[in-house]
């Protein structure tokens, strides 16, 4: 893999990890018309952890309210008073919820990890849930009644997203695309729906890098140019897409990425099926 090839990899992960396009995908389809192999799991921890810094650094003060308040809920515990802290602090509530929403996809990660493994080298599954993904965004969009934030919304609610998010493993069904989706179909406003998202792909996207890293062996010495560029195009372009999806789905609808996703979709799944 040459320095282009890395840079381009790394903006695509960037981009499609947080907006609803899904990023699994996308690497497939990038991967196939580039000619590229499976670039080595040393470039994808790096690339996971690039998205992960990305997250971080842009929700940084609200991770830091939700660590503290995780840690006050702990003592809240011995002073029986755990309900009563969630309505004081919501950070303390919305840690739990993080935390109780993750658990879904770390038992379907387990579960049906060899499953998984084996259609990440298809082209038509990534594209028939493509235009799935799309479908969602389009029907939640309009579902969508509700204006439960931080202070009203309940760990519940939280576990269906979770739910969601879990299913998002397959590939071509985007993981922010199902959270933001599951998140308007049971009332979150758009804000919270996507926020929530983000911090939720924190322990997912964490998860997904230890488990690679017993895996990782060789590869660094080679391609350590371009797997430092691609990790750093990674974040920036992680960064990035962060905030533009907060303001499109703020400002505007997510209709656009609904319209990428079936056309996307679909022109890849006629080339497929030509593969044939």
């Amino acid at each position: 893999m040459d320095i282009l090839q890395a840079i381009f990899i790394g903006i695509v992960q960037g981009l499609t990890e947080f907006l609803p396009v899904s990023s699994s995908a996308h690497l497939i389809f990038a991967q196939e018309f580039l000619g590229v192999n499976q670039p080595g799991l040393a470039f994808d921890v790096l690339l996971h952890f690039g998205t992960l810094i990305a997250v971080i650094s842009y929700f940084f003060k609200d991770i830091l309210k939700m660590i503290k308040a995780f840690f006050l809920s702990i003592v809240d515990i011995f002073k029986w008073r755990f309900k009563e802290g969630f309505k004081e602090d919501p950070y303390k509530k919305l840690a739990w919820m993080v935390i109780i929403a993750t658990i879904p996809v770390g038992i379907v990660g387990i579960a049906f990890d060899t499953e998984i493994e084996a259609i990440f080298t298809s082209l038509t599954v990534p594209a028939v849930f493509l235009l799935i993904t799309g479908l969602l965004l389009y029907i939640s969009q309009r579902l969508n009644v509700g204006n439960k934030d931080m202070k009203n919304s309940s760990i519940k609610e939280a576990i269906l997203v979770g739910i969601g998010q879990a299913f998002a493993i397959i590939p071509g069904l985007s993981r922010s695309g199902t959270t933001i989706g599951s998140g308007l179909l049971i009332g979150f406003d758009k804000e919270f729906a996507a926020k929530f998202s983000f911090l939720l792909s924190i322990p997912a996207i964490l998860g997904a890098t230890v488990t690679q890293l017993k895996g990782i062996g060789t590869g660094f010495d080679a391609n350590l140019i371009p797997y430092v560029l691609g990790f750093l195009a990674a974040i920036i372009s992680g960064y990035l897409a962060i905030s533009v999806l907060l303001k499109i789905i703020k400002e505007k609808n997510l209709d656009i990425f609904a319209f990428y996703c079936w056309i996307v979709g679909a022109i890849v799944l006629v080339y497929s099926l030509f593969l044939i």
